[in-house]
């Protein structure tokens, strides 16, 4: 009877504790799939930003023009678009990697902050610029009204005595080149400009040395030049000039061809080419381009 009651008694604790060996098991699946559950979730909110910044750094590189930005940009992208990836191949259940691949979001999300500020600042610093270079263009073009302006009163004051001694160019020719030398209206295929004209017979003009100036203007009104210092004196004045040409005149007719190497951006439209000697506006003209 005493052996009876032993065995029940051990009977019963074995009961209990595989039933609290169960419960426990139990509770533990459950906290397991709640938590596979919320990683699940979380994994796919990551893989939502994870995209979200691979497009954005599309945008950014939309909006810049530097070349070494872009590429870095590139770079970063790309590495987000492999964290993307790594994070699709990563079960819920995983939580290490879901917890390393949240970390290394973190740092994907300071670094597109850090070039988003970045950006900005250019982009302001941008249009500082394009507002001041819009003045600049703005100087030039009010320079060269004044400059004709100036060159008309003059002529009106000076006619009899100036016109009889200043060269005069005429039959004023310019034509676009492309790389084989061939001549094309098409400004995208033109690389170089060929200036030519005839500086006319005069035979009361002071004969020697003379330096001729070409201006060649742009439909905006700005001159192409090769820098701040190709500058000649006028009117009490510098302006710039595009061609300097050195000429032995002798009084008869002298024909003169000289040449621009495009190495700017040239936008199609009408040009305005002007010729200078002696501190005078001695020709003009124009040319288009498509």
């Amino acid at each position: 009877m005493e052996k009876n009651k032993k065995l029940i008694i051990v009977i019963a604790a074995l009961i209990v504790i595989i039933a609290g060996v169960s419960f426990f098991a139990f509770n533990e699946m459950h906290k397991n799939k709640e938590m596979t559950e919320l990683f699940a979730i979380e994994k796919q909110e990551m893989e939502n930003e994870y995209s979200t910044f691979a497009t954005q750094y599309d945008e950014l590189q939309v909006q810049i023009n530097n070349d070494s930005l872009r590429e870095k940009l590139e770079t970063e992208k790309l590495k987000t678009q492999r964290l993307l990836e790594e994070l699709r191949q990563v079960k819920s259940s995983n939580a290490a990697e879901i917890m390393r691949l949240k970390k290394e979001l973190k740092t994907v999300r300071a670094v597109l902050r850090s070039y988003v500020i970045q950006i900005d600042s250019l982009n302001r610093l941008n249009a500082a610029l394009k507002e001041e270079n819009e003045a600049v263009k703005s100087k030039y073009s009010a320079a060269t009204v004044r400059i004709n302006m100036l060159s008309e009163e003059k002529k009106n004051l000076n006619e009899k005595v100036s016109l009889a001694a200043q060269l005069d160019a005429t039959n004023i020719n310019v034509v676009a080149l492309n790389k084989r030398g061939r001549e094309t209206n098409r400004v995208s295929r033109a690389k170089k400009l060929s200036v030519s004209f005839t500086i006319v017979k005069n035979i009361t003009a002071e004969t020697g040395n003379k330096t001729l100036y070409v201006r060649i203007a742009k439909p905006d009104n700005e001159v192409l030049t090769k820098g701040s210092g190709y500058t000649f004196a006028y009117e009490n004045q510098n302006i710039s000039y595009s061609i300097k040409k050195y000429i032995e005149y002798t009084g008869e007719e002298q024909n003169v061809t000289v040449y621009w190497d495009i190495e700017e951006f040239l936008p199609a439209g009408t040009y305005h080419v002007y010729i200078f000697a002696d501190g005078n506006m001695i020709g003009e003209g124009s040319f288009s381009m498509k």
